[in-house]
């Protein structure tokens, strides 16, 4: 399964690749980053997006933010899975997540053991 970490912070990438060793070397998902959400729809846009099945990303970052990303994300990629992840559980970000389509909502700090549970089920 293809996922893609949308997150500013670049120590991320170690922490998701960590925490997802044996699932990343038994071949059951592979890791792709984004360090915005402009990146991230430049992706989608010019490689083939079928390969991408979920999308986990932070809300708050600079340029366009995760909630922003989700509203398209959900117009131009109907199928795609998107997980929101925030530091900042407050309802307003939780009830506009949910109403632009989020398929789950994250609170930092991830709880990585639950994370892998709701990955390996979308399966």
């Amino acid at each position: 399964m293809n996922v893609m970490v949308v997150d500013d912070e670049e120590d991320i990438q170690s922490l998701f690749k960590q925490k997802f060793r044996k699932e990343i070397k038994a071949g059951q998902i592979e890791f792709h980053f984004a360090l915005s959400a402009e990146t991230a729809l430049e992706y989608l846009e010019n490689d083939d997006e079928a390969s991408i099945v979920l999308i986990l990303s932070d809300i708050n970052m600079p340029g366009m933010n995760g909630l922003e990303l989700l509203k398209i994300l959900k117009e131009k990629f109907t199928d795609l899975k998107v997980f929101m992840i925030t530091a900042y559980g407050d309802e307003r970000n939780y009830q506009t997540a949910i109403a632009y389509g989020s398929d789950d909502y994250i609170t930092k700090p991830v709880n990585f053991d639950v994370l892998k549970n709701k990955i390996i089920n979308l399966e």
